[in-house]
């Protein structure tokens, strides 16, 4: 896996040469720790997804890959925007969530934003550290 995709706010790279549904499904139990981290187990994520045409396919890797961890209840938010992740996490009281996007980047690109309950970002560095 590129180590150059863990960024200081998100884990971002170019699809698929960077990103792609394989390095989502590899990363993704990684994430789990680190958004559970501050709190008992992790419960609820809230998952969703940017207008990017390679978002989807993400999206499915992240639910797949969330399926399989134990105690992970994820609500599908399906295509919605950094803010409304934000609002959606708080609004369900969730410990945390994940949203596929790469910002403001050129359309080559994709990555994940994570935050905490509270809506608290994760980085992606951190995320790195717990690999």
């Amino acid at each position: 896996m590129d180590q150059s995709i863990f960024r200081a706010y998100d884990i971002r790279g170019k699809y698929p040469s960077q990103i792609n549904a394989e390095t989502v499904r590899e990363v993704m139990p990684t994430i789990v720790k680190a958004l559970a981290m501050p709190q008992k187990g992790l419960k609820m994520v809230v998952l969703g997804h940017d207008a990017r045409l390679s978002s989807p396919e993400l999206y499915g890797a992240c639910i797949e890959a969330l399926e399989k961890e134990k105690g992970v209840q994820v609500i599908q938010a399906g295509l919605i925007t950094t803010p409304m992740l934000y609002f959606l996490v708080n609004k369900h009281k969730a410990a945390g969530g994940i949203t596929i996007t790469a910002s403001h980047n050129p359309k080559e690109y994709n990555g994940l934003k994570m935050v905490r309950a509270s809506a608290i970002p994760v980085s992606g560095k951190d995320v790195l550290k717990w690999m």
